[in-house]
């Protein structure tokens, strides 16, 4: 899948099949179901779920609890919006 189709994708009542729980975890959170996108990635010890989960962080406002996570997924909490940061790692993880 690619970035087009997954966020064409936004529009469907679920997430797509196959997705991993990164990306599950991001389809989610564009839904306005941050809970259940946590969920999903909350126990993932893989760089793309660490990654996602310093963006929930990120998003929730707990910026301790992101800048954890960023750094176990080896990155930094970036400088731009969290819309910004949302289609960057959807792009980076779909490539």
């Amino acid at each position: 899948m690619n970035f087009k189709a997954f966020h064409a994708s936004l529009n469907q009542p679920k997430p797509p099949a196959g997705l991993s729980d990164a990306l599950t975890a991001l389809w989610l959170d564009a839904n306005g179901q941050w809970e259940e996108a946590h969920e999903c990635i909350r126990d993932n010890g893989d760089q793309p779920s660490a990654w996602v989960h310093a963006y929930l962080h990120h998003v929730e406002g707990v910026l301790w609890n992101a800048d954890y996570w960023y750094g176990r997924a080896g990155k930094k909490r970036p400088v731009c919006s969290t819309k910004e940061e949302w289609q960057q790692i959807a792009q980076a993880l779909l490539d």
